[in-house]
């Protein structure tokens, strides 16, 4: 299965790994650490030397009860970025907004993949998208960032998420954006309970009857710290374990925070799975 820009085309019959980037003082995770483009640019080529495919910048916090970051200040966070990892590296780029000005600017400055957590339902973002020949991850979420944690409710989450993907990709289609240019993200963690998040792990392989890749990612979220009772730095051997899970039920691509954990974990999994037979 491959993963096409106008640009660039992504392999996927091996799983591959997608690093997460946070320009942001506020992040859940790492806010604040890779303000400074410098920083920036140091872990990015690390996250590549460690074997990241893909580098997710993103420029506005999306955990439950963020506060909203303004259009310019979001491109004063991520283009600079973006031009210099554009200039210094060899990788796919991705961006993490849901901003059609923002999309613009990045795919302008040298961005492959638009990462969009609203699926491209906000002003624009459908027209820009389809007009930058980028390549496009559209994810489900039940509400808003602010707040999609309160008492969010499904009858069946797995054919929920999958119902909502299938349109979203109709409408992608209908925009002329060809299915080599889409992948999916169920949206662990984004509008969902305990309970539905193990759910749609448990059966995220049921989404390949939409028939494009799938990305999972639930690196340091809170559906491994509430089950495993750990705080954010301390929720990476759960992390791994979940991934493992996700690419055991033929997920391709893997959003993570601990790249060099991850690749570790997955050359072991891949390796043993070799002999498998």
């Amino acid at each position: 299965m491959l993963l096409s820009s106008s640009s660039k085309t992504l392999d996927l019959s091996t799983p591959c790994i997608m690093g997460v980037l946070n320009l942001t003082p506020d992040s859940f995770s790492d806010g604040g650490h890779f303000v400074a483009q410098d920083a920036a640019l140091r872990h990015a080529v690390q996250m590549v030397n460690d074997g990241a495919v893909i580098i997710d910048v993103g420029g506005e916090s999306t955990r439950p009860g963020a506060d909203a970051v303004a259009e310019q200040q979001e491109l004063d966070r991520v283009i600079p970025v973006i031009e210099l990892l554009r200039k210094e590296l060899d990788c796919w780029i991705s961006i993490d907004t849901s901003k059609a000005t923002v999309m613009l600017g990045a795919v302008t400055a040298g961005a492959d993949l638009i990462n969009d957590i609203r699926a491209l339902r906000e002003p624009n973002a459908l027209q820009v998208a389809a007009q930058s020949g980028a390549a496009i991850c559209l994810m489900h979420m039940q509400g808003l960032p602010r707040t999609m944690q309160q008492a969010p409710n499904y009858d069946d989450v797995t054919a929920e998420v999958a119902a909502f993907l299938q349109q979203r990709v109709q409408a992608c289609e209908q925009a002329g954006i060809s299915r080599q240019r889409l992948c999916l993200d169920p949206g662990y963690g984004f509008g969902k309970q305990l309970a539905h998040n193990y759910e749609l792990l448990g059966k995220v392989g049921q989404l390949h009857q939409l028939g494009l890749p799938l990305l999972a990612g639930m690196s340091r979220k809170s559906m491994l710290g509430q089950l495993l009772s750990r705080e954010v730095d301390q929720r990476l051997a759960g992390g791994l374990a979940a991934h493992l899970f996700a690419l055991s039920q033929g997920v391709q691509i893997l959003r993570v925070h601990d790249v060099r954990e991850m690749a570790d974990a997955m050359r072991v999994w891949q390796y043993a799975k070799h002999y498998q037979g």
